[in-house]
């Protein structure tokens, strides 16, 4: 069998599925009218929202008024906090997050330190995990929200969501919990209600979904400022014309990727398993960064290659048509070496030569034994030209 290529950038973006992209090819020609007008187009382009706004909802067990559109993850993200910040200021000016969060996610609490509040960045254990008592212990009474990711999007730790949010409503009733579940929305099941999450945020393009759309859960009751003005969509917090192919996109591919989701999981599990006890037999002195193995997310791991660069494996591997990372996708042009590894205390050798690996359940045996090989062969190379004791 001819492997045509092997992509395992996922975490990055991943393919859109062929009925995701028919539909949305539909919706355009079809149903083009803008959602906000009176007429019958306008009321069909208004009935697809509708739907896929239920269709998100139950998915996630909230009501649908619950679900807003944006246009992704960082938009999401980005709502949330500062929308959360800066309604709630009059009730504190502290905020709590982790060192390992999106930048989406950092970059926002960067800019309401620049507006007075106070930040807490937690630091998690080796293993890319936060202790949910140092969260608790962040706590103070001018406290108004915590950030904390689901699953990482470099490393693919996983928090603790559940036992965290517990721990911090129980000290602090009134302190607003906010999940950036980009990477684990369609792979774990999520119940905010259930979980105690009052915002939720997540991209369509993480889950074989059209780039450029994505979705926050807004608990009833909580209240955010918007971000930007301009009219009445999405409860007046997300003014715009929505992407309503874009929209019934999303709803379809979360649809699919939910329908099966144990076995894709198991799949990708046994992928993940496959490929890292490969190169680690071949190369003991590589290092998996982050989780243990069977404790990390099952379409995400890290490994480090100390005294190789990370960018030259990955252009190497190109040459084979296998695609993978240096780190997170917004920060892959950066020459600043990825925080997440540094707030693991990874040393300079180890995060330069750090590849993300990220799967998709549409991947196949054939491509990890394909993937495999070439790795190992492109690693020994470059190990043996670098004079590396192996």
């Amino acid at each position: 069998m001819r492997i045509k290529e092997v992509y395992i950038d996922n975490s990055a973006t991943t393919r859109p599925y062929p009925e995701v992209i028919s539909e949305m090819s539909r919706v355009m020609d079809e149903e083009y009218g803008n959602p906000s007008s009176l007429h019958r187009r306008g009321s069909e382009g208004e009935r697809i929202l509708n739907t896929s706004r239920q269709v998100l909802a139950d998915i996630l067990g909230v009501k649908n008024n619950e679900v807003i559109f944006t246009s992704g993850g960082t938009e999401s993200n980005n709502l949330a906090i500062l929308g959360i910040a800066r309604r709630n200021r009059r009730r504190g000016n502290h905020l709590v997050t982790t060192a390992i969060e999106h930048s989406s996610v950092l970059q926002a609490f960067n800019q309401l330190e620049k507006e007075g509040f106070e930040v807490t960045y937690l630091v998690p254990e080796k293993n890319g995990v936060i202790d949910p008592q140092k969260a608790v212990e962040a706590l103070t009474s001018r406290t108004i929200l915590v950030s904390i990711m689901h699953v990482n999007n470099e490393i693919g730790s996983i928090q603790p969501i559940s036992r965290i949010s517990k721990m911090l409503k129980a000290k602090n009733p009134a302190v607003i919990f906010h999940v950036d579940a980009v990477q684990s929305f369609t792979k774990f099941s999520l119940s905010p209600q259930q979980q105690g999450i009052d915002l939720l945020s997540m991209s369509a393009h993480k889950f074989h979904g059209p780039k450029g759309v994505g979705t926050l859960y807004i608990k009833d009751g909580i209240h955010l400022e918007p971000l930007n003005w301009g009219g009445g969509h999405e409860k007046g917090l997300r003014p715009g014309t929505e992407n309503t192919p874009g929209i019934a996109g999303m709803a379809l591919a979360a649809k699919i990727s939910t329908a099966d989701r144990r076995e894709n999981m198991e799949k990708m599990n046994s992928l993940k398993e496959k490929l890292i006890s490969s190169i680690l037999t071949e190369h003991p002195w590589a290092q998996l960064n982050g989780p243990l193995e069977e404790e990390g997310a099952p379409h995400i791991f890290n490994i480090s290659f100390p005294g190789l660069k990370g960018e030259i494996i990955l252009h190497a591997l190109e040459e084979y048509f296998i695609y993978v990372s240096t780190g997170s996708s917004c920060h892959s042009s950066a020459k600043e070496p990825s925080h997440v590894l540094r707030a693991l205390g990874l040393n300079e050798e180890a995060t330069e030569g750090a590849i993300r690996f990220s799967l998709s359940h549409l991947n196949t045996e054939e491509e990890m034994d394909y993937a495999a090989s070439k790795i190992n062969s492109v690693i020994a190379e470059l190990a043996n030209f670098h004079k590396i004791t192996t």
